[in-house]
């Protein structure tokens, strides 16, 4: 064989072994990523070939799944699924999902490995495969008591059982009806476009109780009274602070003021009854940025929060002496979401321990077998029991008579923090209302919540953590221990 057709048969073979090398591949080393591809349309259309299994609260389904007559055979459908979607998100034939959808979906479509056993029997007696439930830990009744207190306005509220932190309610509002675009039709890109945050400035998909992170405002005291008192700053809670009024800032020509009240020397208790910045301020400046920041994070600042759905970490900054004076106030750059401080309220109902929040309690299989069940999971010991014992004596002097009363509940004891946040530049923007909370009646049955209102439409002067969000927390404890 002469030269160049000995280069051609040696090119020839040496494609022919890419090819088999190539084809190998694709069949043994990629073939089961292949199959579950999402842009694998035998895929798409084998997900949505059965109904889908369905999300439980209180015993009984919120979701369901509707025949269809094109390619994908079932969608999904939901009951109240505006007040659901911050719970479920949405799953979608042409947009995919999110949420408990998204994480659970192999339980919910049947795939799940788990099933495999399950599947086996039911493929050996010809049975069709049958999706899992998903169990919730929610109360359908605090759920719609948040629902009902934000509609109307923009928000959040969480709802936290203190022993377990198992997750009672998760409203964010304005909210999305996820049946509008379960399917793949021209009306469900419609709809989906319409929910887009640069076609909707309300953003209704966006999960204001996992995903926005606001200033905390006068809800965040709490943490820097534990913080004092874990340090041994205070001991007393009925002492004078010795803390002047205005306090200085330092490093600063500012001065750090308050809105009502006479804050000079008050006591801790004092000073959280009728919310002194000027003391919290102080109390931050002494204990020194890397102190508090110790003390956010044993509440579980600083890193993100898996429910099992994500929740972005809320933030205590590092920052220079005079920003983080402002920030042991709620201010500055703290920023929290609304699961993060009805985790703060949650630890101090608890005795200081703070348990990790869950919306999951059981995965079960289509005839009911458990598949995977939650277990409470401690975070941390927040604050020392007998700290804590302090604080809840502070929070109830609060709603006792403070500016909490309006989260009052007869016969059963409340502590709760009001907070009015400053945001935007210069604070020329509408302030937001917090309140955050906690409820026990005479059974030992307790509830922790957080609620905070964007409210834009409002008079400034008419904005507060008392007026707008302490009556929607009191109904979401009254719905939890009245359940």
């Amino acid at each position: 064989m002469n030269k160049p057709l000995r280069r051609i048969a040696i090119f020839c073979g040496l494609l022919m072994l890419a090819l088999l090398l190539r084809d190998n591949w694709l069949q043994y080393a990629q073939a089961d990523s292949l199959a579950k591809d999402s842009d694998n349309r035998r895929v798409r259309i084998e997900r949505y070939s059965i109904p889908r299994g369905d999300i439980i609260v209180d015993g009984k389904a919120i979701t369901d799944s509707k025949e269809t007559d094109g390619e994908f055979q079932y969608k999904r459908t939901w009951k109240n699924g505006p007040m659901w979607a911050p719970v479920t998100g949405y799953s979608s034939q042409a947009f995919d999902s999110n949420a408990l959808e998204k994480i659970e979906d192999g339980i919910l479509t049947g795939n799940d490995d788990r099933l495999f056993f399950r599947n086996t029997l039911d493929m050996l007696t010809g049975k069709e495969r049958q999706g899992g439930n998903v169990v919730t830990t929610l109360s359908s009744a605090a759920q719609k008591a948040a629902w009902n207190g934000l509609k109307g306005k923009k928000g959040a509220a969480v709802a936290l059982d203190p022993a377990t932190g198992k997750i009672l309610a998760m409203v964010s509002a304005p909210s999305y009806d996820p049946g509008k675009f379960a399917g793949s039709m021209d009306s469900d890109a419609k709809a989906w476009n319409s929910l887009q945050k640069k076609n909707n400035p309300d953003d209704p998909m966006l999960n204001r109780a996992l995903r926005q992170t606001y200033p905390p405002g006068s809800t965040f005291k709490v943490v820097t009274a534990a913080a004092a008192l874990e340090e041994g700053l205070i001991d007393d809670i009925d002492a004078s602070t010795d803390s002047p009024d205005p306090f200085p800032l330092p490093q600063s020509t500012t001065k750090l003021t308050n809105d009502h009240g006479v804050c000079k020397d008050v006591s801790l208790r004092e000073a959280l009854r009728i919310s002194c910045n000027t003391v919290f301020g102080k109390i931050s400046d002494e204990l020194g940025n890397k102190t508090m920041i110790e003390h956010a994070d044993k509440f579980g600042f600083n890193e993100e929060v898996f429910t099992p759905v994500r929740a972005d970490a809320s933030i205590y900054p590092k920052d220079v002496p005079p920003q983080n004076a402002m920030a042991g106030i709620g201010q500055a750059s703290n920023r929290a979401t609304p699961l993060q401080m009805a985790m703060v309220a949650a630890a101090v109902a608890n005795d200081g321990k703070l348990m990790k929040p869950y919306s999951v309690a059981q995965l079960r299989s289509a005839n009911l077998d458990v598949i995977e069940e939650t277990e409470p999971e401690e975070l941390s010991q927040a604050v020392s029991p007998e700290n804590a014992q302090k604080l809840q004596e502070m929070m109830e002097t609060v709603v006792k008579d403070g500016t909490g009363q309006t989260a009052q509940i007869p016969g059963v004891t409340v502590g709760g923090k009001t907070g009015t946040a400053q945001h935007g530049e210069n604070n020329e923007k509408n302030p937001y209302a917090w309140f955050i909370s906690y409820a026990k009646d005479s059974n030992g049955k307790s509830v922790a919540v957080a609620v905070v209102v964007e409210d834009g439409s409002a008079v400034r002067e008419d904005i507060s953590g008392g007026g707008l969000a302490a009556p929607i927390a009191k109904d979401i404890m009254k719905a939890v221990l009245n359940k």
